[in-house]
């Protein structure tokens, strides 16, 4: 169940595919992060996570993986913390939680999202034992119509 609900949040964002040209590399983890309108996760999926599903609802999704010699990697717990910023310049916090099913881990925050927005999403990851912040950017464009 772990791995179809975090392929089912990737896969119903369209990201199954493209999900390394949706990462950071940073020294020792690969964080995997993508912005989605909740509209597009599937019911079962919004649901087991208690998610509202809504076209003016957006859904950061960041995934902290160490890495392992010859191996997938490892998910990480980390300190998430998450602000997005629209082109007016108005930032938003993003309250972000972690969500654990079996060996993955994986962070989540909703927020408000108007029609052809586009949010610009600073995201700070710490993970646990790492003496170092790493900051991520990504921009995503919404349309709610």
């Amino acid at each position: 169940m772990t791995k179809r609900i975090l392929l089912g949040l990737l896969l119903a964002a369209g990201l199954g595919p493209a999900l390394a040209e949706n990462s950071t590399r940073v020294p020792g983890y690969t964080i995997h992060h993508n912005a989605v309108p909740t509209s597009t996760l599937t019911p079962e999926v919004a649901r087991s996570h208690g998610i509202q599903r809504s076209p003016s609802r957006g859904l950061l999704n960041v995934t902290v993986i160490r890495d392992a010699p010859g191996g997938p990697g490892a998910a990480a717990t980390a300190q998430v913390q998450a602000t997005s910023r629209n082109l007016q310049g108005q930032v938003r916090e993003i309250a972000m939680r972690e969500v654990r099913e079996g060996q993955a881990i994986y962070y989540l925050g909703e927020f408000p999202v108007e029609h052809a927005e586009t949010l610009r999403f600073d995201v700070k990851v710490r993970p646990q034992g790492a003496d170092a912040t790493y900051a991520v950017e990504l921009s995503q464009d919404f349309y709610t119509r």
